[in-house]
């Protein structure tokens, strides 16, 4: 089980790490890549031939403005593409979005929430596509909800009024 994560920026490093996080929890192997699809092509062909050669099974990309990066990967990519719209822009995410998930027919490409929270999602979905022919990682996510399900429970039990 591996997972690529590629970032088009170094500012998009906090949050690749909140989808690492979540990876590592899962125990899923993963490498981060910083490249873009606009100033270093020559670095999406090196990905692109590392996830043939390795056999990646999913890729999360996340990328602000145009984000180009995610569906660029979609069209030469043969696994899965998660996209990841970071809201590093004026319009808050929203041009990130409307790039990812207006893909044209033919070439799909997941896209998850803006910001930390869709690249939280990004991992867990990730997971849950590798997942599929893996019970034992169906167990660690089933074990992850039901610890956000008890940090629900914990916290309405410490209300006080």
């Amino acid at each position: 089980m591996s997972v690529y994560v590629v970032i088009g920026s170094k500012n998009d490093l906090n949050y690749a790490a909140k989808c690492i996080e979540l990876l590592d929890k899962f125990e899923i192997n993963h490498r981060l890549f910083i490249a873009s699809a606009h100033r270093t092509p020559e670095k999406i062909n090196e990905i692109l031939q590392l996830v043939e050669e390795n056999h990646i099974q999913v890729i999360i990309a996340m990328a602000g403005y145009a984000a180009h990066l995610p569906g660029v990967l979609a069209a030469r990519a043969l696994c899965p593409v998660i996209g990841v719209p970071l809201d590093s822009s004026s319009l808050l995410g929203l041009d990130a979005l409307f790039s990812i998930v207006q893909m044209p027919a033919g070439i799909p490409c997941a896209c998850v929430g803006i910001g930390e929270s869709g690249a939280r999602n990004a991992a867990i979905l990730a997971a849950e596509i590798l997942s599929i022919q893996n019970s034992q990682l169906q167990e660690k996510i089933k074990a992850y909800r039901e610890e956000m399900r008890e940090a629900v429970i914990q916290a309405d039990r410490e209300l006080t009024f």
